[in-house]
């Protein structure tokens, strides 16, 4: 199982939002570049980065930032944010970003994102499906920085993409995310049951290393985890020894 570890920028800063809000942030008094130079130090091979300010404006907005971090670490990096048109996709990849994370436009306009994995090639795209269970249990994938949840269900959207050959998806349940109560086992061994070909990631709710190895145990092939490694609820020594 890959470890992902996550870099949240926001105003140029490492942050932690709680449950999405950006009302509840936590800042860490570290450098972005030095961040990503340690969890490349440590071993990690990836790295996934989320511009904060470009998911709430609709446009990239620490593309500069992201860049250097990028060329410091040399690890595989996978950005998400902001992300609306096939030219922020091509800047991000000429910048050496490994994979693109596409998030609400992926519900509200598909046959965009269709267009996207063809041009780009599906191993460049990573669907960012974010999801709150409704009153009977089904995950519904929600929008807008979480603020509006679709009619759409997990598995309708990745049913949908399937045909055009998706193969990345991250999975959030933002009741878990930025809480540190450990992440939904049950919803990633259902999704990875449906769709053994996907290359799922596992976000949200990671506290400490037995999170890790649960994930692990139920076949993930990724894992991420942001506030549990700024934190130190899980350490380089414990990473090594997973």
């Amino acid at each position: 199982m890959q470890i992902i570890p996550a870099i949240d920028i926001r105003d140029g800063h490492c942050v932690r939002l709680l449950y999405g809000d950006y009302d509840a942030e936590t800042r860490y008094d570290v450098d972005p570049v030095e961040r990503a130079q340690f969890y490349a130090s440590i071993g990690l091979k990836h790295l996934h980065i989320v511009d904060l300010d470009g998911a709430r404006d609709g446009s990239p907005r620490n593309a500069a930032l992201i860049e250097r971090m990028v060329a410091a670490s040399g690890v595989s990096v996978q950005v998400g944010g902001g992300i609306r048109t096939a030219a922020h996709i091509r800047t991000l990849l000429d910048h050496g970003v490994a994979r693109v994370v596409i998030g609400s436009t992926a519900v509200k306009q598909p046959d965009l994102v269709t267009d996207w994995l063809s041009q780009f090639g599906a191993s460049r795209v990573v669907l960012a499906l974010d999801v709150r269970f409704d009153q009977h249990g089904q995950p519904l994938v929600t929008t807008d920085a979480w603020q509006s949840t679709s009619a759409a269900t997990l598995y309708e959207l990745i049913d949908r993409y399937l045909t055009v050959g998706l193969r990345h998806v991250l999975c959030t349940d933002i009741s878990r995310d930025g809480a540190l109560s450990g992440p939904s086992v049950d919803l990633y061994r259902t999704t990875l049951t449906r769709y053994p070909q996907l290359q799922l990631q596992a976000s949200g709710g990671v506290s400490c290393i037995e999170d890790l190895q649960a994930l692990r145990e139920a076949g993930l092939p990724a894992a991420i985890t942001g506030k549990a490694l700024l934190e130190g609820k899980i350490t380089a020594e414990q990473l090594a020894a997973c």
